[in-house]
């Protein structure tokens, strides 16, 4: 299909369609690791979460890259983000590990994250502002959940509960969480970048499965710590691009 569509007046691009087709990918993924969950094969439920972040992250940068932005894309991607990493991650270790809290406990602590990650996204898109996210940012609430699935540990249900209930806590506090968007092409320090990236390799080569729990940990504990990743990569230089990755 070439050129834009017409609809009642209005030219509507082809392209405005495609960031909207990957959202469509990430809410898939949300939808099939549900399915999964209930049907017990949490494993590949957990990895689904996984791969909704990817869709995540690749549409806003396909929409800024076509430069097609809009307002029913933020909104569309929020749903989304909902489900992929607020739902599907708490029914998800609801029925692994919460269960087995006594009475009610263990649901209320999973509808209380799935609470605070919608809290999170409506916040996000009314008071959005550039720089470091305030609140953990929902895909890494949600992928935290999935990775101890993922790495095949199971904790105590009131541990995993406290766990739970502080990755939802931490999506709705003014904890600051790097955003790595921000980087610029020619403002990173190209000896970290390398440096993080083959520490990215060497704790995937070593621990495996349980690789993006320990990342995932990393991430979250150096918001708690006040670490800006971003402030760390970078280098003071003018008439940078955004920095896109190799």
């Amino acid at each position: 299909m070439r050129g834009p569509i017409k609809l009642k007046g209005h030219d509507i691009h082809w392209r405005a369609y495609i960031p909207n087709m990957i959202t469509s990918g990430n809410l898939l993924c949300g939808m099939l690791s549900l399915i999964l969950t209930m049907k017990g094969q949490y494993f590949p439920a957990a990895w689904l979460v996984a791969f909704a972040v990817f869709f995540d992250f690749m549409d806003g940068k396909v929409a800024r890259m076509l430069g097609v932005s809009s307002a029913f894309g933020v909104e569309f991607d929020s749903l989304g983000d909902v489900v992929s990493f607020g739902v599907a991650p708490a029914i998800l270790v609801y029925s692994t590990t919460l269960s087995s809290v006594p009475g009610v406990g263990g649901a209320l602590v999973a509808v209380f994250f799935t609470l605070c990650g919608a809290l999170r996204l409506a916040r996000f898109n009314v008071v959005h502002v550039p720089g470091p996210f305030q609140g953990l940012p929902i895909p890494a609430g949600g992928l935290f959940l999935a990775s101890w699935a993922i790495a095949g540990i199971s904790l105590p249900p009131a541990i995993m509960a406290a766990m739970v209930a502080l990755a939802g806590a931490l999506m709705i506090s003014t904890v600051s969480y790097s955003n790595l968007k921000g980087l610029k092409r020619g403002g990173v320090d190209r000896r970290r970048m390398l440096f993080l990236k083959v520490l990215v390799a060497t704790v995937v080569f070593l621990l495996k499965e349980k690789a993006l729990l320990a990342l995932i940990s990393v991430y979250i504990i150096s918001g708690l710590i006040r670490f800006d990743w971003q402030a760390w990569l970078s280098i003071a230089e003018e008439d940078s691009v955004e920095y896109d990755g190799d």
